[in-house]
């Protein structure tokens, strides 16, 4: 399915407040607190001209968050940079003096942090951003998980030292009892979805993940003409597209949010014009997109900026992951898990058919960016959708 957004404005008609969130201070901030990771490096920007050639367009380049900070996924952005900075603003208060972000691992901040618990829900990724930030931190975090998050990842949340909740259910009802329960305890919850009087938590998120565009912007020889990103709650699409509507103005790409067909909030939501809820259905293989209400202040964003909003079905994630593991001609091997590539996804519908690629004006002088969100943070999952294990595939591209 496909809609075109015909709200959306190319004067970067942001409200002010996500204009401040996104914009090039903010962004700023974000590339400072990662000057202090240890684990820090720029992600690279992949090309596929042979990919590019056979859709007849002029580049095409994925930023491949596969190593992101050593989570293996573009949210290690997000849940960290927002914990650090709001123990940061805690010990502020606290000790009644500025504390910059050098100061993360001194002992007067720690000991600010170890009063603090940070509380999310997640799929995975998100949860193990928040894990990682508190642990950094010394401050507590209990992570919210629901039924259908793998063993795998749950392990790889706990090995930050968080605790794991089980909720029955699913993501959206494991937000809502880390909501309650936090609330009950005085606990910060630091999620990547909004609702009504929640909102600067989630900004920050957002926030976070503008290092990724802000990196792809120096690393690209030229803008973007066109831009495709999947979205769940739609976090990591409002943030490109507000970052990009901020800092290319009127020169900035056409924007297609992609949304998976059996968790297509967002999709959804764009075609009534207001915030939908869904109700819960089959579940889908992109597992970090399996959401069935929007981000309250994403679909802010969204709905002014996002030219397009698509589905893509359960084979299409598929196949672009078996399709990255093995490229075409020359093309660099990229390891995407289900939810990494569903951008690419959603452009390889739109280039094979005629309509969609004249409504969003896709030619052969198009540049298209994508963002491979994640690599293969289920590896068992991984293997049995390519038949390799992720080391056997990058070991291939490597080689």
């Amino acid at each position: 399915m496909f809609i075109l957004n015909r709200n959306a404005d190319y004067r970067c008609p942001l409200h002010p407040a996500d204009a401040d969130i996104l914009g090039l201070e903010a962004a700023g901030a974000v590339e400072h607190h990662l000057s202090y990771r240890d684990q820090h490096s720029e992600t690279p920007l992949v090309s596929l001209p042979a990919l590019a050639a056979e859709m007849g367009v002029t580049a095409l380049h994925m930023k491949d968050e596969g190593q992101r900070l050593g989570l293996g996924s573009f949210k290690a952005l997000g849940g960290a940079y927002a914990v650090i900075r709001l123990a940061l603003e805690e010990a502020e208060a606290r000790l009644r003096r500025p504390v910059d972000m050098g100061e993360m691992h001194s002992p007067e901040v720690r000991k600010v942090a170890e009063t603090l618990t940070f509380a999310c829900a997640t799929d995975g990724n998100h949860g193990r951003s928040v894990a990682q930030g508190a642990n950094l931190v010394g401050a507590r975090a209990v992570i919210f998980v629901h039924a259908g998050v793998s063993d795998e990842r749950v392990a790889a949340i706990a090995r930050f030292g968080a605790e794991i909740i089980r909720v029955a259910g699913s993501y959206d009802d494991s937000v809502k009892e880390a909501s309650r329960v936090s609330y009950d305890r005085s606990w910060t919850i630091v999620s990547d979805t909004s609702w009504r009087g929640y909102e600067r938590i989630p900004g920050l998120v957002m926030q976070g993940y503008t290092a990724l565009v802000r990196e792809a912007l120096r690393q690209m020889p030229m803008p973007p003409t066109h831009v495709f990103i999947q979205s769940g709650v739609g976090g990591i699409a409002a943030a490109v597209a507000g970052h990009l509507a901020v800092a290319l103005g009127e020169q900035r790409p056409v924007f297609t949010v992609v949304d998976p067909a059996r968790a297509a909030c967002l999709f959804e939501t764009a075609r009534a014009g207001h915030p939908v809820t869904l109700p819960h259905g089959e579940p889908t293989v992109m597992a970090m997109l399996e959401c069935y209400e929007p981000s309250l202040v994403a679909w802010r964003i969204l709905s002014r900026v996002a030219d397009a909003f698509m589905t893509v079905d359960e084979e299409d994630a598929i196949a672009v992951m078996r399709r990255l593991a093995d490229p075409l001609g020359t093309d660099p091997v990229i390891v995407s898990g289900e939810s990494g590539a569903v951008g690419l996804a959603g452009l390889l519908k739109v280039a094979a058919d005629p309509e969609m690629r004249t409504a969003l004006s896709i030619g052969p002088d198009s540049r298209i960016f994508l963002v491979n969100t994640e690599g293969a943070t289920d590896p068992r999952k991984y293997q049995e959708i390519v038949g390799r294990s992720p080391g056997e595939v990058a070991l291939r591209g490597a080689a």
